[in-house]
């Protein structure tokens, strides 16, 4: 299998990179053989901005409760969101459960392989479009999320870091990457797998790369250009006490009161109203005929 040139300083040898990926990949259960394009795309929902550990917690269990987009459909979203538990951002529990009203509905309870119709599917970006073509339908498309941009920058063109995305930019360099035979899913995969576990952001760990030449290392490891990036907090923010007043839905089969939210955050009375209205305008959560709340398509 040759090795291809890319537009850059550097290239990232096929062989060794297969070769590494199986040697060191992570055993995680959506790459499992005869995992369904739902369940996958189930999982893509669920890692965004959340880290792998958390989904494992998740996963399993929701995709024996709903295996397919028909059965989330069947499920109130009040109960989508429930399971959803704590992976965070509770609004792509929504937007997964509205994807599978209309996968169910409109393609035949299958997910699509072609990427246009999968990015006009509720809660579908651009990554996860392509992540669904490439790893359920084993397409040679460019998937590109923030280890595959590090990955680039580094061994290819000699950055610390990708800097800003650029969509057209960073398709064009992961493409130019993939070999042209059937090993390119299995390559963009292990891509991601060498940003995510080796040549990470902080600390990575090059002694373990398995790639002999990296733009980066050969210049010396230069330093990042321009400002650090900032961590993003949750103590103390908006999010955390939206969490904790899904919380107490999450836990009841009725409707609360109000001074039933009120005790999930008395640390700043405005900043809990300001949660619960954006909980509200966000359709998470909803007001009953008598001023109660419950999660949203609650079935009473």
């Amino acid at each position: 299998m040759p090795d291809l040139p890319v537009t850059g300083s550097g290239v990232i040898p096929v062989t060794n990179l297969l070769g590494w990926y199986d040697r060191s990949r992570r055993d995680l259960p959506w790459r499992e053989p005869g995992v369904s394009a739902w369940q996958i795309l189930v999982s893509e929902f669920m890692l965004q901005q959340t880290p792998v550990a958390r989904v494992l917690s998740i996963w399993p269990d929701w995709v024996r409760r709903w295996p397919t987009p028909s059965a989330t459909a069947a499920a109130s979203a009040a109960d989508v969101v429930r399971a959803w538990g704590k992976l965070g951002y509770p609004r792509r529990a929504m937007r997964l459960h509205e994807c599978a009203t209309v996968i169910a509905r409109d393609h035949g309870d299958v997910v699509p392989d072609d990427v246009g119709i999968l990015l006009a599917l509720p809660g579908v970006g651009s990554y996860t479009a392509r992540a669904v073509a490439c790893f359920a339908y084993r397409q040679r498309v460019p998937v590109v999320d923030t280890n595959v941009r590090r990955v680039v920058a580094r061994a290819v063109h000699g950055r610390a870091d990708a800097g800003a995305p650029s969509a057209s930019r960073d398709h064009a360099d992961v493409l130019a990457l993939l070999p042209n035979d059937e090993a390119a899913p299995k390559f963009s995969v292990a891509l991601m797998e060498l940003g995510a576990t080796v040549c990470t952001a902080r600390s990575p760990r090059c002694g373990l790369c398995p790639l002999d030449a990296c733009a980066w290392r050969d210049a010396g490891y230069p330093p990042a250009v321009g400002p650090a990036r900032r961590v993003q907090q949750y103590a103390g923010t908006d999010r955390q006490v939206r969490g904790r007043l899904l919380d107490v839905l999450r836990t009841k089969d009725s409707p609360v009161t109000r001074a039933e939210l009120d005790v999930a955050w008395r640390t700043d009375s405005a900043q809990r109203d300001r949660a619960l209205e954006s909980l509200l305008a966000d359709g998470l959560v909803t007001r009953t005929g008598d001023g109660r709340f419950a999660l949203a398509g609650e079935r009473f």
